[in-house]
């Protein structure tokens, strides 16, 4: 278990065994190994993550001496991890906007007469890629995956792979979210992370094969399947069976109509996905043609509904309180990349021994695998867009883009309950402008389009318009009776007065009668002693303080105790789960040790219903 992991989680789930792949040396390091799109697998893959050449381009002359034919580049960076981070082996978190890397591969032999696939989970913010010296890819966006096909530029033997990412750190009108512009991390902004920070990998597939496949299950029974195929060909279908644990319990077949194929099952008396219970189905595809099978990929799916009425949210027809708490998805160690799947888990499961129901991945596009076990774990998500800061027309087609790419990959995952494209005003920080206030409907809007089956959240906590689902309040007040006496008086009609000279409503817009969602919340700072001396000078916390867990302790329950008695409220959001850098307001340390008793917390925590 990485070192981000002090103590062992409890109940541990059985954990996956990674494939190893024959033809990597059992000695050779592969962090993250396990596969790393679980909602889409192939049986046969090979990953390059390990120790790659690297080389900083502070002065953009690679590609004028052309690198990526030039001899090995003289550092080292262990990847996924980003050169900012220490488990990457450098460390350094000074501005480098462009940097190289440089690793051999071969393509196993049993792979010949297939296509060569070569996926990137992600790399921040552009990324060009060459094998053996020819462009293959390029990619812009640096929370979304890519990939491309290199079966023509590989040979038998050793082959090259170069990879490019030039990430600006000051340029503010790129998605960025919680990475600082400045040389410095402070108050709520982090390291950087440049270039490559995914899980990268080789497969193989036919001739034709599919591309990707979206479920929709509603929650009568029925499931719909639709397939993209690439290319497209004569007398192709698609063949879907469905498992329930271990068991087929459906199957059903459709018809590709040029690059896409659909089906549909039907199961009688669903098992309905919860935090409580997550219930998942298996699901096996297939691509036939008119000899049999071509292509086979595997997936999973859950049967779960979230809408609201009344003022309330409801699962699956039935009322559910949020009790979320804010996840910023950062290590010590690795930043933005998890540094284990184990280290994932540990998080889940103590957000839920915690009393938790669910998290708000923050101003970060979460990695897969999170994704994945939040699915099969039981914790509802609420799912972030990362931001720019600076609004332009260039802004806006570069957050559309992504933000695309983001809802397309995790469609699938039936712990995302609720849909965030942006938080208080990022991107569009002067919302009297009509253009930026028709960005922001535009992006409530285009989620729709996208995802019917979800709630979406215009703007996080400060300036909503008409257009949307969630009304979600950020309010940091100290005490529960100041918080009480702030929100008392709310009705279906009001809204509570705004904090920080910020609005909860857009110029020309009303209050449109959607539940009331606290969605940042506490930010009540504490360090243990035995973690002061290694404190920055400039750990904050969003309303002090306080000197002891029992001080920290009460002022958490009063908080609770407050929202208790506001039934207009019908989920909460505490920030936070654990410390990052120098914001100190986690009930865990930023290595995850516990600053309060899980116990003391989960009983809070039932003081909402």
């Amino acid at each position: 278990m990485s070192s981000s992991v002090s103590t062992p989680p409890p109940n541990p789930p059985v954990v996956e065994t990674p494939q190893i792949n024959p033809v990597i040396s059992a000695a050779e390091l592969i962090p993250r190994p396990e596969y790393p799109r679980p909602q889409f697998v192939r049986s046969e893959w090979l990953n390059l993550n390990g120790y790659w050449g690297f080389r900083v381009d502070d002065q953009n002359i690679g590609l004028e001496q052309r690198w990526f034919n030039g001899p090995e580049f003289p550092g080292r960076i262990l990847v996924p991890f980003s050169m900012e981070s220490p488990l990457s082996g450098i460390g350094d978190r000074s501005f480098h906007p462009c940097v190289w890397y440089h690793r051999h591969f071969r393509v196993p032999e049993h792979w010949s007469g297939q296509r060569i696939l070569l996926n990137f989970g992600a790399v921040d913010y552009r990324a060009t890629v060459w094998v053996n010296g020819v462009v293959v890819a390029s990619h812009e966006g640096g929370h979304t995956p890519f990939h491309c096909e290199i079966t023509g530029e590989v040979k038998q033997g050793e082959n090259t792979l170069v990879v490019r990412a030039e990430d600006p750190p000051e340029d503010r009108y790129i998605p960025r979210g919680k990475q600082h512009w400045e040389a410095e991390a402070v108050g709520i902004f982090y390291a950087r992370t440049t270039g490559i920070w995914q899980t990268v990998w080789l497969e193989p597939v036919p001739t034709h094969y599919l591309e990707s496949v979206r479920i929709t299950p509603r929650i009568d029974g029925s499931v719909s399947f639709a397939a993209k195929v690439r290319p497209s060909g004569e007398s192709l279908f698609i063949n879907v069976t469905v498992f329930r644990n271990g068991r087929a319990v459906a199957s059903g077949m459709g018809l590709a109509d040029g690059p896409r194929a659909s089906a549909g099952i039907q199961i009688a008396e669903p098992k309905l996905w919860s935090p409580d219970r997550p219930n998942l189905y298996d699901v096996h595809i297939e691509l036939h043609g008119p000899h049999g099978r071509i292509d086979a990929v595997d997936s999973y799916f859950g049967f779960r509904s979230i809408g609201t009425q009344d003022g309330k949210v409801l699962l699956n027809g039935d009322p559910i309180y949020l009790k979320t708490v804010l996840d910023q998805g950062y290590w010590p160690e690795s930043n933005l990349t998890p540094p284990s799947d184990e280290a994932i888990q540990f998080d889940i499961l103590r957000t839920k021994e915690m009393g938790f129901n669910g998290v708000r991945k923050h101003q970060k596009a979460e990695d897969p695998r999170f994704l994945y076990w939040a699915d099969k774990l039981g914790l509802m998500v609420s799912a972030e867009m990362a931001n720019a800061y600076l609004f332009s027309p260039q802004a806006v087609a570069r957050m559309t883009r992504e933000w695309i790419e983001v809802v397309n990959r995790d469609y699938n995952h039936p712990s995302i309950v609720i849909w965030v494209p942006v938080n208080e005003s990022w991107g569009v920080p002067n919302l009297r402008e009509v253009q930026q206030q028709a960005h922001l409907k535009a992006l409530y809007y285009l989620t729709k389009s996208l995802d019917d089956t979800r709630l979406v959240i215009d703007n996080d906590g400060w300036e909503h318009t008409d257009a949307t689902d969630l009304f979600a309040i950020h309010d940091y007040t100290r005490t529960g009776e100041e918080l009480y006496r702030r929100f008392q008086a709310i009705s279906r009609d009001s809204v509570p007065l705004p904090l920080y000279g910020k609005l909860y409503l857009a110029p020309g817009s009303r209050y449109n009668g959607t539940p009331l969602f606290l969605s940042e919340f506490g930010g009540i700072g504490y360090i243990p002693a035995e973690q002061a001396a290694t404190m920055p000078a400039n750990a904050w916390g969003y309303s002090g303080v306080e000197p002891t867990a029992e001080a920290a302790l009460s002022r958490i329950r009063g908080l609770y105790e407050a929202i208790a008695r506001i039934p207009q409220i019908a989920g909460i959001c505490y920030t936070q789960l654990y410390d990052v850098e120098q914001e100190v307001n986690g009930l865990m340390t930023y290595d995850r040790r516990m600053k309060f008793d899980p116990k003391a917390i989960r009983e809070i925590n039932s003081l909402l219903i």
